[in-house]
């Protein structure tokens, strides 16, 4: 059975370090790891214990998450949560689909419709008019009771990752699209996307009926079936991720200071030692002017970064290597 990336990476550095590592043979996401020094520490894909379980716990929750960052003064999106019928029927602050509607309208369209508690990407849409935000907004309480709506902020979307005050890595993460060759369909070209994927160990499977393409490229006057001219770029998604087939540009080593004083103070404030930080800007390469800060991960998977090149699974792997180093010092 061919091993989850972390995993592999994990076995692959505990004999460096003298360790041992017993892997769940079932689906071996899960490992329990015994150090030279005697002591033991378990991990479950990419969440080691080195972050509080508390401030893990919170940014998870992506309001709770925007609430903290807001009070101790960083910018985040202008945002509210709602709640499924289910939901609202236990809560005194009963905020329904219709009133997601009325705070979307207000904010203005196109705006931003996620599941609050979910990660990777999963179910995170741009919505244009009334009947995309009620499309997705109950695509939403099928999976989970509360969603949250989000202002839309134009820019590019980045995600800087840090380890105990150091910059770790800063990625440029751009949507899955595809480039026509004025002969396939886009159906064909995601087929020969889905198998680049698989070639790359990337963990990705795209959806072709994920309702949130099709709105895309109705958008666009389009159709799985639509041939698309030589060199034109499609975007079939909104939202970044790359566990969504999104590409990363590698920018750590032109990342501007500023950048990096404010990615180390926010995963800081929010009491992680690693954390992966997601941020709305116009260039991370220059100074820093305006900004939104998206959403903090407590367990950053990296997976995908390391798809880039042998250099980009060079700073993975140490990256790990400094977890387990820092797990077995106790530190």
């Amino acid at each position: 059975m061919k091993l989850p990336f972390v995993t592999e990476v994990i076995k692959k550095l505990a004999t460096q370090i003298g360790a041992t590592v017993l892997i769940e043979p079932e689906y071996g996401f899960v490992g329990h790891i015994t150090f030279k020094n005697g002591k033991r520490s378990f991990f479950r894909n990419g969440r080691f214990e080195i972050n509080n379980h508390a401030s893990v716990e919170i940014v998870k929750d992506k309001g709770y998450a925007s609430f903290f960052l807001k009070e101790l003064g960083y910018k985040v999106p202008e945002e509210q949560t709602f709640f499924s019928d289910k939901l609202c029927s236990k809560l005194i602050k009963k905020r329904n689909i219709d009133d997601g509607y009325a705070f979307a309208k207000n904010l203005g369209f196109p705006a931003i419709v996620k599941p609050n508690d979910l990660s990777k990407g999963i179910m995170v849409a741009k919505v244009y008019n009334k009947e995309e935000y009620y499309e997705t907004a109950q695509q939403i309480f099928l999976k989970t009771s509360v969603l949250l709506m989000q202002k839309f902020y134009p820019g590019n979307d980045y995600r800087v990752v840090v380890l105990d005050g150091e910059i770790v890595s800063a990625y440029q993460r751009t949507p899955l699209s595809v480039i026509g060759d004025g002969k396939s369909s886009i159906l064909e070209i995601l087929a020969q996307k889905q198998t680049t994927f698989l070639q790359e160990n990337r963990d990705i499977t795209i959806d072709l009926d994920d309702f949130r393409i099709a709105a895309k490229l109705q958008r666009q006057g389009l159709t799985l079936n639509s041939v698309i001219p030589e060199n034109t770029r499609i975007k079939l998604l909104d939202n970044a991720n790359l566990s969504t087939g999104g590409e990363a540009i590698d920018v750590t080593k032109e990342m501007h200071p500023d950048f990096q004083k404010l990615a180390i103070s926010v995963t800081k404030d929010m009491g992680l030692r690693l954390g992966g930080v997601d941020i709305i800007t116009n260039d991370i390469t220059q100074p820093m002017q305006d900004y939104v800060i998206l959403e903090i991960n407590g367990a950053p998977g990296l997976e995908h970064y390391a798809s880039i090149g042998e250099q980009q699974m060079k700073v993975v792997e140490e990256l790990y290597l400094k977890i387990l180093k820092a797990i077995e010092m106790g530190n």
